[in-house]
């Protein structure tokens, strides 16, 4: 059973941080702790349930620095957050995606959502933002997306305490953990 996604952030983008998937999951498998991707851009889905979301990043950087040379953020997220970041979602959240782009951004444990969601800078008529449970759920006007302020969160030092997906993503994950 599913008990945890491995957040992932930097990897296989643009030929930097390379992480082969399949020897990934091979390295995970060789750990205790079998494995299931999606996509390259590193979302994990592991059967760790004796591991809590701090010894689930904690085994994720690890790997990523002693077999692949990577040294980059891991935000684990506990299955059930996982879905309640979806069942949670701001009313409407996600559903006019040629409307608006929708992400969401998972938040380590302990990092106050309120908080982080003070730390993205809005502009009025193009984004809009919520605090969730170990989330900030954001969304800009994808007309006006180059005038978005979304990426000064980048700047800011709670970036190093979060990963970012879109809702695509994020709705294919839990699906993946319904489908065990």
């Amino acid at each position: 059973m599913t008990s945890h996604v491995a957040l992932i952030r930097g990897i296989n983008v643009g030929g930097k941080n390379p992480v082969p998937m399949a020897r990934l999951r091979d390295v995970l498998a060789a750990r205790g702790a079998p494995a299931r991707t999606y996509i390259q851009s590193g979302n994990v889905l592991l059967d760790t349930p004796a591991l809590d979301e701090a010894g689930v990043a904690d085994l994720m950087v690890a790997v990523l620095a002693d077999e692949f040379d990577v040294d980059t953020i891991v935000v684990a997220v506990s299955a059930g957050t996982m879905r309640a970041a979806v069942d949670d979602a701001p009313e409407g959240f996600g559903t006019e995606p040629g409307t608006y782009h929708s992400d969401v951004a998972f938040l380590r444990p302990g990092v106050d959502a309120v908080e982080a969601l003070g730390e993205f800078s809005m502009r009025e008529g193009v984004d809009a933002g919520w605090a969730g449970e170990g989330v900030v759920y954001f969304r800009r006007l994808s007309a006006q997306r180059t005038k978005s302020r979304m990426s000064r969160v980048m700047s800011r030092p709670v970036y190093q305490d979060m990963t970012i997906r879109n809702w695509a993503t994020t709705t294919r994950l839990v699906a993946m953990l319904d489908e065990g």
